[in-house]
């Protein structure tokens, strides 16, 4: 068995980008930066996110660039602005806090207007500060890219990447905090065994253990709370679930314990291993939109028919897979159920109640002070218990296509 150092040296090597993806940035920059020349903006077009803190991924999908506008823009829509400039490279523009655009290149590039802040105080939006994250882990997180690969790469394959709605997952930026904060990817795995829920992180010991009390408390139901460094007031781990901290402890734990390079590969669904487990899959087509709006509904769909799964077939195992289709499984406690059931009926206090569904029903039975009836029951299948929900308003509101795979 390797140990966890010799594990994590080879895959650094693995997911460390190559030269000709970052050359492809670096031309698309130039040629943004031509534009903004040529429309007389002062603004200026900057790398952001993973990309220019040297942190992103081997085969990225998304790039963020910023393009920050002088404070002399402040008040206006430099959203709408941006997108004369950007007419002639077709961008598409997504709508947000402060709209925003994005150009497909195999994978995704998005360029978000901000203003060019000197202080907190010029703020107009949250996406303000996000320039201010990158000066910060470039100056206390030097040396650690790596390592904030590693735990990037850790949580893709456990599906525990990303703030978006429906994932609740881990953050660039957290992990970014949290590796600084631990000193290096093996001691955050170590360490993070020891987390309670809504543990408080703060690197700079602004709220002196005091956290809970001072910063915003609808933005505290969170696993963690992580104390943004450039922002103290905000929580940086809003979105993650204490469902997906937990997973985080238990693959760090066991990651310790037997080390492998398996940790570290995204898996696709086997949809054979499925059916030999007699899955029931259903595959939905998302609307068009913003991907976490889209998401967030598509992720409801399946929380919904898990739910009603569960009240009747009991669930043992299910998950969800999101490329050019939302994949669904559900793996039921029992296949099919008994074509009799229970049927509770009334108190034997409310005797007329009792007296009209003893009429009613033929065979019947005394169980908890209650009359109980035993009747028919439809559907007996899990295919034949779902169908009728795939037509439900409640589905058919959230994705635009969804049907059983058979």
């Amino acid at each position: 068995m390797m140990s966890a150092k010799a594990v994590l040296e080879k895959i650094k090597e693995e997911i460390r980008p190559d030269a000709q993806q970052m050359k492809e940035v670096e031309d698309l920059i130039k040629k943004i930066a031509l534009l903004l020349k040529k429309q007389k903006l002062k603004a200026k077009i900057q790398a952001g996110g993973s990309y220019a803190k040297g942190t992103f991924l081997k085969n990225i999908h998304d790039i963020d660039l910023f393009v920050a506008f002088d404070l002399l823009y402040k008040g206006k829509d430099i959203s709408t602005l941006l997108e004369k400039v950007l007419k002639p490279l077709k961008a598409i523009r997504l709508h947000g806090s402060r709209d925003y655009f994005q150009i497909k290149k195999g994978y995704s590039v998005e360029i978000i207007p901000v203003l060019d802040i000197k202080k907190a105080t010029d703020a107009e939006n949250v996406t303000d500060f996000s320039l201010r994250h990158v000066t910060w882990m470039k100056k206390e997180g030097k040396g650690q890219e790596d390592d904030i690969r590693l735990a990037k790469q850790f949580c893709k394959a456990a599906k525990i990447y990303g703030a978006e709605s429906y994932l609740s997952g881990f953050s660039g930026h957290v992990l970014d905090i949290l590796i600084i904060y631990y000193k290096g990817f093996l001691n955050l795995l170590k360490k993070s065994r020891t987390w309670k829920t809504q543990q408080v992180i703060d690197y700079y010991q602004v709220h002196k253990g005091k956290a809970k009390l001072n910063m915003n408390t609808s933005k505290l139901h969170s696993g963690l709370i992580v104390v943004d460094p450039v922002q103290p007031g905000r929580n940086a781990a809003a979105a993650l679930s204490e469902e997906n901290m937990k997973k985080f402890q238990e693959r760090a734990a066991t990651f310790l314990k037997r080390p492998s390079p398996d940790f570290f590969i995204e898996k696709k669904i086997d949809q054979e291993a499925l059916k030999k487990k007699k899955a029931l899959m259903i595959n939905a087509k998302t609307e068009e939109g913003k991907k976490d709006v889209i998401g967030a509904k598509a992720v409801k769909v399946f929380q919904y028919l898990k739910n009603k799964i569960a009240e009747s077939f009991g669930i043992q195992e299910s998950g969800w897979e999101w490329n050019d289709h939302f994949l669904m499984w559900f793996i039921p406690e029992q296949q099919k159920l008994s074509s009799i059931q229970e049927h509770e009926g009334p108190p034997l206090d409310k005797k007329d109640h009792a007296l009209i569904f003893k009429k009613k029903y033929k065979k019947t039975k005394i169980k908890n002070g209650r009359i109980i009836a035993y009747v028919k029951r439809t559907p007996l299948t899990l295919e034949e218990y779902v169908t009728p929900l795939l037509k439900q308003p409640y589905v058919k509101e959230r994705v635009a296509t969804i049907k059983i795979i058979r």
